[in-house]
């Protein structure tokens, strides 16, 4: 076994349930869709977790001193909160994606027992109270659950998560120097293009962007009104001619 394996099956084994489930937590909480359910990694936090009760309870009942009470008691409340959060995040995703993952046995095969039948009742559940409520009450050709017509292609009326958007990523090990797809060449032509509207510098550009939030909106709107197009060579030249 080489020196790297070693310090792997190290690392492994020094990494607790609890550090193992906020990750899970944190994956599932960044994650646009829904994650593969970790049921040996729940089932062994429940155990955890009925083993700080029942030794919370024997401390109470023997008097042991209130600051260990209260430290075991802040690490039962710590595990709780990661479990609970975890599994409520993924009952979130199953109500609000049920039928976009009823239809993908990929990820029906990501829930896990339990949830595979709450996904289930939920579909069923939603498809009876829209046929009673109002799909029976439209016209044939709008009376889908899933399309808009019957000119529809598709399930266009099917929620579906953003599997194109940003995420955040953390790595457990360096790296070294590394670069997504052309993130750079697109931050690149994206300052260009800011330049060239409104003619300035990159300087300004930037220093300008420093000094607004990520929540501001005139940056959105910047954003979106300059990556709909994109400069030609000639104006890639000119500007950098100037």
């Amino acid at each position: 076994m080489s020196s790297w394996e070693d310090e792997e099956s190290a690392s492994a084994a020094a990494t607790t349930d609890v550090e193992l489930l906020k990750r899970a937590w944190r994956n599932e909480k960044a994650a646009p869709e829904i994650l593969h359910f970790d049921s040996a990694l729940v089932s062994r936090a429940r155990e955890q977790i009925q083993l700080l009760e029942e030794t919370l309870d024997d401390f109470t009942d023997n008097g042991v001193d209130d600051l260990v009470v209260s430290l075991y008691q802040m690490d039962l409340d710590r595990s709780l909160f990661l479990l609970r959060s975890y599994l409520r995040l993924r009952l979130q995703k199953i109500e609000k994606y049920m039928t976009y993952i009823s239809k993908s046995d990929d990820l029906l095969s990501r829930l896990s027992q339990q949830e595979q039948r709450f996904a289930k009742s939920c579909k069923e559940n939603m498809e009876k109270h829209l046929e009673q409520s109002v799909l029976s009450k439209l016209p044939y050709g709008y009376d889908s659950v899933t399309r808009q017509s019957l000119s529809s292609t598709e399930d266009d009326m099917v929620p579906e998560p953003q599997l194109d958007t940003f995420v955040f990523c953390k790595t457990k090990s360096d790296v070294g120097a590394f670069q997504l797809d052309d993130i750079g060449r697109k931050l690149w032509i994206w300052l260009l293009t800011t330049c060239m509207s409104f003619g300035t510098s990159p300087s300004r550009v930037l220093s300008r962007l420093a000094e607004l939030t990520l929540f501001d909106a005139s940056i959105k709107t910047l954003l979106r009104l300059l990556t709909d197009r994109q400069p030609s060579v000639q104006e890639y030249s000119k500007f950098l001619v100037r």
